[in-house]
């Protein structure tokens, strides 16, 4: 077990660097000369030390930093100085970008270092000069808005230096004509294309290869361990820091990364390539319309063996009768057609022939997945499929990621940070280390230098019903109404799940409608995520209601948000697969899985809900949990105890008088 009371004071201000550290950071240093409303903070100074020797070291260091230390300015200042070649990985593009665009430039300035700093994102964030001329090319567009989308696209191409798709913001990002343009792993030609010396991927990737510093996201990083598809691999061997910024995400992504998933949507989008290429290059070779529509009648009959959305089964959970089986056989024969045909016609086109292999690899893929029999080494897999309106996943996870993840830290020494505002729980960070496979390594804790007793309270009402009953929700909404009323709006509702999202939202625009409250309510699903974030901030009394997509990563200073409201402790469902598999193994070994894994896991997110409501020295407001389970139940207080230390009530009239207090 690796906890925050092993490691002294005196151990985290005993280093080489030191005395550059405190000249860095003191009130006189160059941060403060260089970067406006710059303060120094113990805490912050702190941290920077230890990273500054855990790089000199080329050691492991698990950093928690309280909401306010600093923590991004504690971890750049010694990694500009003296890490070397340097990879961030952050949790998110947005914090990638900001990264990129705002805080590594000004502590760079700032300090004077002549680094160089490159930023490497995923190939489908790329333009993709061949894919944009073939569906010029093709017009196989499917709405009006993709005519103008690609309009606008075209024209960004001859402007554009990165291809970077964020920096056309005129083009949504999630919109369906970026898939007709960008490239993917199986769909690049390579040094093949014609295109590939303007490559915009390739240009990337080269300038990442003589950057100082490289930016990447968790994502891309665990991307390229499982596909070697991202540029990363050919930054590993040179790279002398790896620093992990909202480090609490990555088990969920080195999961998601280190198994092995195949979609019924991949079939579709290779049919769709086997025609365009197909009518392109060998339109008299085959019957392309009619090879097409077997495969993907085959994939649409897989998907249609499982009710509509939301199904998610474990592979002993389906039926060795389930019509899932035999259509899973069928669809493999067709693909297996398909590569059959195409290696007549391969000889024609570099494309063609590219479309082969992939039918090949996705036949792979599925030939894993047999009710009949499982491979020795899937032992330590779970096998589960998630059933989505239009396409079916068949997942391989691994049970434990950490034997993986240690054998990626292999190879040359180098130093490793890992960083986030909640990686412990109630000090202790054995249930993070232990899912990455860090037991032995050091792990420090800086509280936040926020006075949370004053500037916060964490109200819990009482008479709530189960978390489980029919009407939770209302009740939820009628709790949380008069609290609402109180801040003046200024709200965040929190739900565990989009029906409860939906629901609260329906309660609480009525209630807003027979109140007369004006307040803009701004509801997950009906507009983009940073387009509700930019009017919640602009209106200054809005109500958001959102599901965990808002639970981290969401950063409004002020009065804007003065109440954080929380439905339920956010505990995985408990029909998971993965959940359930991992359960059943740990308690094989007698553990408790829900004392071990689950509780710990609800913790780690509950801490970063909670930490939307304070977010400078001058914010006030109240966290409301809702939950009844936080005090009557045994392990509430653990919950309670692992939060800052809120000042705590369970009375509505001290909340009221509190939210009266707020400053004009």
């Amino acid at each position: 077990m690796t906890d925050i009371a092993t490691h002294t004071a005196t151990e985290a201000t005993t280093g080489v660097h030191d005395a550059e550290i405190d000249a860095l950071f003191s009130a006189t240093g160059v941060l403060a000369k260089g970067i406006a409303g710059f303060r120094p903070r113990q805490s912050q100074t702190d941290m920077a030390r230890a990273v500054a020797n855990t790089i000199h070291s080329c050691a492991t260091l698990l950093a928690e930093a309280g909401t306010g230390t600093g923590k991004t300015f504690a971890y750049l200042v010694p990694a500009l100085m003296w890490g070397g070649k340097v990879i961030i990985s952050t949790g998110t593009k947005n914090l990638q970008d900001q990264l990129f665009l705002r805080d590594i430039p000004v502590v760079r300035a700032a300090m004077h270092v002549p680094v160089t700093v490159a930023l490497l994102k995923g190939r489908a964030n790329y333009l993709c000069h061949f894919h944009l001329d073939r569906t010029q090319q093709n017009g196989r567009l499917t709405s009006r808005d993709d005519v103008g989308y690609l309009r606008e696209i075209s024209r960004f191409a001859k402007t554009t230096a990165s291809g970077d798709k964020a920096e056309l913001s005129r083009v949504p990002e999630n919109a369906l004509i970026w898939n007709l343009v960008t490239s993917t792993r199986d769909n690049c030609l390579g040094a093949e294309c014609t295109h590939y010396q303007d490559c915009f991927v390739m240009k990337a990737r080269k300038e990442a290869q003589q950057a100082d510093v490289v930016v990447v996201n968790h994502h891309l990083f665990f991307a390229d361990v499982a596909l070697k598809d991202t540029g990363v691999a050919e930054l590993l061997p040179s790279a002398n820091t790896i620093i992990f910024d909202e480090a609490h995400q990555l088990p969920d992504t080195a999961t998601l990364f280190f198994g092995d998933t195949v979609s019924t949507s991949q079939v579709m989008e290779l049919c769709r390539d086997v025609l365009a290429e197909g009518l392109t290059h060998a339109r008299d070779g085959v019957d392309w319309g009619a090879l097409v529509s077997t495969v993907e009648k085959a994939a649409r009959d897989l998907r249609l063996t499982f009710p509509p959305e939301g199904t998610r089964l474990a592979l002993e959970q389906i039926a060795s009768s389930s019509p899932f089986f035999p259509a899973l056989e069928h669809l493999k024969a067709m693909l297996k057609q398909m590569a059959e045909v195409l290696s007549t016609q391969a000889e024609r086109a570099e494309t063609i022939e590219q479309c082969r292999v992939r039918a090949i690899e996705l036949n792979v893929q599925l030939e894993a997945w047999n009710h009949t029999s499982l491979h020795d080494d899937q032992a330590a897999k779970v096998l589960w499929i998630e059933a989505f309106s239009q396409a079916l996943q068949l997942h391989q996870t691994p049970l434990s990621i950490a034997p993986i993840f240690s054998k990626q830290r292999e190879g040359p020494p180098r130093s490793w940070i890992f960083t986030s505002a909640t990686l412990a729980v109630k000090n202790d960070f054995s249930h993070y280390t232990d899912q990455l496979g860090l037991s032995n390594e050091p792990a420090k804790s800086w509280p936040s230098p926020f006075d949370y007793a004053k500037q916060a309270l964490l109200y819990v009402p009482a008479q709530l019903p189960a978390p489980n009953s029919p009407g939770y929700t209302d009740a939820v909404v009628d709790a949380a109404l008069p609290v609402i009323e109180a801040a003046g709006g200024r709200a965040f509702l929190l739900c565990t799940t989009l029906r409860a999202v939906k629901r609260a939202a329906e309660r609480l625009r009525v209630a807003f409608e027979e109140k007369k409250f004006d307040w803009p309510l701004l509801v997950q699903g009906e507009l983009g995520r940073t387009e509700l974030l930019s009017q919640f901030r602009a209106s200054g009394n809005a109500v958001l209601v959102g599901s965990q997509s808002f639970w981290e990563g969401v950063d409004v200073r002020g009065e804007a948000l003065s109440v954080v409201i929380i439905d339920k402790l956010p505990f995985a469902p408990p029909d998971d697969p993965v959940l359930a598999a991992r359960i059943a193994e740990m308690e094989k070994r007698g553990l408790n899985g829900f004392m071990q894994h689950q509780l710990p896991e609800a913790i780690i997110n509950l801490k970063q809900g909670a930490g939307r409501l304070i977010r400078d020295e001058n914010d006030r407001g109240v966290l409301m949990i809702c939950d009844p389970r936080l005090i009557s139940k045994p392990y509430g207080r653990r919950i309670w105890q692992s939060l800052p230390p809120f000042t705590r009530t369970r009375e509505l009239a001290t909340v009221q008088q509190f939210l009266a207090l707020r400053p004009n």
